[in-house]
């Protein structure tokens, strides 16, 4: 079982990188050929260390030693070539077990490179599995609505931070939440989940908007006093989470929104795009020690065709290479005929350009566009999540 395992092991990289192997391989021919026509007082056999050096590049550690097991037969049959009896000379005999001992580094290397890729490997599943429970895709249509949702953490190991979204059928209409938590990493994806399982539970049973941020800021206050007991008032107040929740029904045309301190959301309508603003701001959720009074539920109008955007800080706040804010509410001005998908498509390709490839904070969008309400049986749960992975079809 162990030899056919080592086989499988040296035949798999053989598969993927046998037209890289030619290129250490050439390297030891020309070496050796050229050692050999070279005059005598010259020596090229050391450089032929060359060969299983760039081998890991492309190689596991099976091909590795393979490359430098014939390097290092190179260096015998240059001794050979040069003089038979300079294979018994201490210089070669040196040079020899010097090529043998630095091929063994250089494999001891790449199997220690092939166990941590591994591991990353297994990293990742780990943080797609966390992502799908803690962040799971949204339906790709719930009633009337046609969603659809794009998340980017900012740290390339990373498919998930402290941005959070979610979205759920509440009696005759449908409640949307998107809230960006304070700060990166662990912390941050304990907060977001928090808030994410205490709206999965109170969306169904609270009665309106207003009466589940209630729910959501007692969970989030209750979770930050048990896991931070001892924190200072100042710690306290920098852990927050700003929170905006939608609910839409599924006939009329008025929907309504409690803004938390998020940036607010972007109505497209008709070639139009307006920021709907709170007539009231609101602190953020988790602010526990801060007095809160009633919070306002804003109704705006959301029609047939229109298109609502939703998104975190993290796209209006990355910047250029100059220095200025990404123009979102301008840049999607040219989208407005762009459905969920193509809309979302659009600005992840246009922000990562504007800012060079890379994002200093998470970033997540939802797109929600009212359209005809479809029979059930065309009712298609059909899931929808663009993320740093190649983007889907429309």
């Amino acid at each position: 079982m162990g030899f056919r395992r080592r086989v499988a092991d040296l035949w798999q990289p053989w598969q993927t990188g046998h037209a890289l192997l030619a290129i250490p391989l050439g390297l030891i021919v020309a070496i050796t050929v050229s050692d050999v026509l070279v005059p005598g007082d010259i020596h090229l056999g050391p450089l032929l260390i060359v060969a299983p050096a760039i081998t890991p590049w492309f190689a596991g550690p099976w091909l590795t030693g393979l490359v430098g097991a014939l390097a290092v037969v190179a260096q015998a049959c240059i001794a050979v070539v040069r003089d038979p009896n300079e294979l018994f000379s201490t210089n070669h005999q040196v040079q020899i077990i010097a090529l043998a001992a630095l091929s063994l580094v250089i494999v001891l290397f790449s199997r220690q490179r092939e166990r941590r890729i591994r591991q990353l490997e297994q990293v990742r599943s780990v943080s797609e599995a966390t992502q799908r429970v803690v962040l799971p895709p949204l339906p790709h249509r719930m009633g009337p609505l046609r969603i659809a949702s794009a998340y980017r953490a900012a740290a390339d190991e990373s498919l998930i931070g402290g941005d959070l979204y979610a979205a759920t059928r509440s009696g005759n209409g449908v409640r949307l939440l998107i809230g960006d938590v304070r700060g990166k990493g662990m912390t941050a994806i304990s907060d977001a989940s928090v808030i994410m399982g205490s709206f999965r539970d109170a969306a169904h049973r609270t009665a309106n908007l207003a009466e589940l941020a209630a729910t959501l800021e007692e969970s989030i206050c209750r979770h930050l006093a048990e896991h931070a007991p001892h924190a200072e008032a100042d710690e306290l107040f920098e852990q927050f989470v700003t929170v905006l929740m939608l609910d839409i029904p599924d006939e009329g045309q008025v929907a309504r929104m409690i803004n938390c301190g998020h940036p607010p959301p972007l109505l497209l309508h008709k070639h139009h795009v307006t920021a709907l603003h709170p007539r009231q701001a609101a602190p953020p959720l988790g602010m526990c020690e801060l007095p809160r009074t009633g919070l306002t539920v804003d109704p705006f109008t959301f029609e047939s065709g229109d298109t609502l955007l939703l998104y975190t800080d993290g796209i209006t706040e990355a910047r250029s290479s100059d220095g200025s804010f990404y123009p979102l509410a301008e840049r999607i001005a040219q989208w407005t005929e762009s459905g969920p998908e193509a809309l979302l498509r659009h600005i992840r390709t246009d922000l990562l350009a504007y800012v060079g490839g890379q994002l200093n904070d998470d970033a997540a969008a939802v797109a929600i566009q009212r359209s005809p309400k479809l029979a059930p049986g065309h009712q298609l749960r059909k899931m929808v999540h663009i993320t740093g992975s190649p983007d889907q079809a429309d």
